[in-house]
């Protein structure tokens, strides 16, 4: 008898567990708050797709190298559609410096480290249309669930509305990937399922341009198109058929500037006195192809339905945001999301017993993906702590804080930059390929950033990048906001 699957949500990380699920003998139904994808091309779902459930749906995407790779190898058609539709591949010796890219040298594993950028709802539309050609997957739309069904601690499947009518639909496991918001386990009565939380600090703000017919993007040898002011944070997101995003995170503690950023005139204007996003938008090159998103309520959070090693709850494997919120400053929510999902055909295929499989997916989870939640708690306490230090005149770091500042920007910043060894090293924890900082205690790739941190500034001078931005007393002037 083939095994049912109800998946709750039809966001990244719901489609890639049908994705990673579907065998041709599993019976899979993802059911979907919102009404059915529009049957349009990539420019007018931009514009038209409304989906509720997706809160993020028009902020800056990115998918890592680890996750692109993942689509590659086990869905090439898929890979195929995204590249038709517009979504871009960056590869590896795109994304290198001045320094490094008329010495780079092709090596094997460089592959592995490509983004893949689009818009979100050209991903999530290409993605959906490929998992309903998938054998044993239906879709359900306007499907609002209202509760779980239960049989002691083993969950037997979901009470569905569908168009007014409660249905009780079972199966023999149910996936939440219901995002950010999950109401399993207040339907579940359960509480303290979240292990361990920590804020992000930040607001996020997104707005899209297109390119002008006849414009080029601005080439790659300029000013960065992401940084760190302390006060915002910027980055540049190319995308799909002549689009891109510019993201600025605001700190929750400059209530001036996170009020006004919903404003296009002053985010423009932001933009335009950071260098590396002010080529971008220069109105002969590019013009605005939205307002401006905005979306708060971040923080960072692991879930758990484990009491020690004991589940609290069977049948029931939650993915995505629903498992593990991540600050989405750090592009890493659906590649997580997506990755995790694909650990459920590996789990599912080792035992059929439930609570093993609960128990299996935490110590994945654990291994493979936690440690990269660990360094984003640790980078967004770091920056919540320069945020507040910014907005104190004539603010001196300590000694210690120092140090850490030229070992991060005169050792490890500058190897990158100019050392392919360490950029390789550097790039494939960044994609998720390999543990995010055990990199940099590996006997030669330290060698080569000590040796780095060693050589004095002047020998080193153009391994660091040109200025950001400017200061926040002098952002604040030129926007008329009071420092």
């Amino acid at each position: 008898m083939s095994e049912t699957i109800l998946i709750a949500g039809a966001g990244i990380a719901g489609l890639h567990a049908a994705m990673a699920l579907s065998d041709g003998a599993r019976r899979i139904t993802v059911l979907d708050r919102d009404p059915p994808p529009p049957d349009l091309g990539p420019d007018e779902a931009f514009e038209s797709w409304e989906r509720k459930g997706v809160t993020q749906l028009r902020h800056s995407h990115v998918f890592l190298g680890r996750l692109v790779t993942l689509i590659r190898a086990k869905h090439p058609a898929l890979w195929t559609a995204l590249l038709q539709n517009g979504a871009r591949e960056h590869t590896f010796a795109e994304f290198l410096g001045p320094p490094l890219r008329n010495r780079y040298r092709y090596e094997p594993g460089d592959e592995e480290m490509s983004f893949l950028f689009s818009r979100r709802t050209t991903l999530e539309l290409t993605i959906r249309r490929y998992v309903a050609t998938l054998p044993g997957v239906t879709f359900i739309t306007d499907a609002g669930i209202r509760g779980v069904l239960r049989d002691g601690v083993r969950v037997t499947g979901l009470k569905v509305e569908i168009a007014g009518a409660m249905r009780e639909m079972t199966a023999d496991s149910v996936i939440d990937a219901t995002g950010r918001t999950t109401q399993f386990p207040d339907w579940l009565g359960l509480e303290n399922t979240i292990a361990e939380t920590s804020p992000a600090g930040i607001l996020y703000f997104t707005r899209h341009y297109k390119l002008r017919d006849g414009a080029d993007e601005p080439p790659r040898d300029g000013p960065s198109g992401a940084g760190d002011l302390g006060y915002v944070k910027f980055g540049v997101f190319i995308a799909d058929n002549r689009h891109f995003s510019i993201t600025l995170a605001v700190p929750e503690i400059e209530t001036e500037l996170r009020t006004a950023m919903l404003n296009p005139e002053v985010f423009d204007a932001v933009c335009r006195q950071i260098p590396g996003t002010a080529r971008w938008i220069e109105p002969e090159r590019a013009e605005p192809a939205s307002k401006v998103f905005g979306m708060g309520n971040l923080l960072s959070s692991w879930r758990t339905y484990l009491d020690g090693d004991t589940p609290r709850v069977l049948n029931l494997y939650p993915v995505g945001d629903a498992a593990q919120r991540t600050n989405p400053l750090y592009g890493r929510g659906c590649s997580i999301g997506a990755i995790q999902a694909h650990f459920l055909p590996e789990i599912f295929a080792e035992t059929a017993d439930p609570a093993a499989r609960l128990r299996r997916l935490r110590e994945r989870s654990q291994a493979e993906l936690k440690p990269f939640y660990d360094v984003m708690v640790k980078q967004d306490e770091q920056a919540i702590r320069r945020a507040a230090n910014e907005r104190v005149p004539g603010y001196k770091p300590r000694l210690k804080s120092r140090i850490m500042k030229s070992f991060v920007e005169d050792a490890i910043g500058a190897a990158s930059r100019g050392d392919l060894t360490v950029a390789r090293a550097a790039m494939r924890a960044f994609h998720m390929l390999e543990h995010p900082t055990d990199w940099t205690k590996r006997g030669p790739i330290l060698a080569r950033i000590l040796k780095t941190w060693a050589t004095p500034k002047a020998l080193k001078r153009g391994l660091y990048p040109p200025k950001a931005g400017p200061e926040r007393a002098e952002m604040m002037k030129a926007l008329g906001i009071a420092a």
